[in-house]
């Protein structure tokens, strides 16, 4: 059964960095585009950063463009964020996505706070 563990959420000053964590299990890793969103309080969930099979391309929400990061390592079924020069409005819970055909599967997600 597909699995997707999110971790490495906390809290952090303005300007600092967090370099979330997705551990991936029950399918086969490789073969999947992977998504990251997150959640705030009171707002819908939106769209972060995208890796594809392979790690050839990303994609990236204009709000995250030149800050954040995302990353694989299929050996490891593991999908990273980076997140550097972090703000308050970055504050919200992040979500490990994969799509596999009409379904798709969510962790559990990862509370960040970016705050002074």
């Amino acid at each position: 059964q597909v699995q997707l563990v999110e971790s490495g959420g906390g809290l952090v000053q303005p300007g600092g960095s967090l370099r979330l964590s997705c551990a991936a299990s029950g399918f086969t890793f490789s073969t999947k585009n992977m998504r990251w969103y997150r959640q705030a309080p009171g707002k819908e969930r939106e769209f972060v950063a995208m890796v594809t099979s392979g790690g050839e391309t990303t994609n990236y929400a204009d709000s995250v463009k030149g800050r954040f990061t995302v990353s694989r390592d299929d050996a490891k079924n593991t999908v990273y964020l980076q997140m550097n020069s972090l703000k308050p409005e970055d504050t919200a819970v992040y979500f490990c996505n994969m799509f596999s055909g009409p379904r798709q599967y969510w962790g559990q997600g990862t509370q960040v706070t970016v705050s002074s």
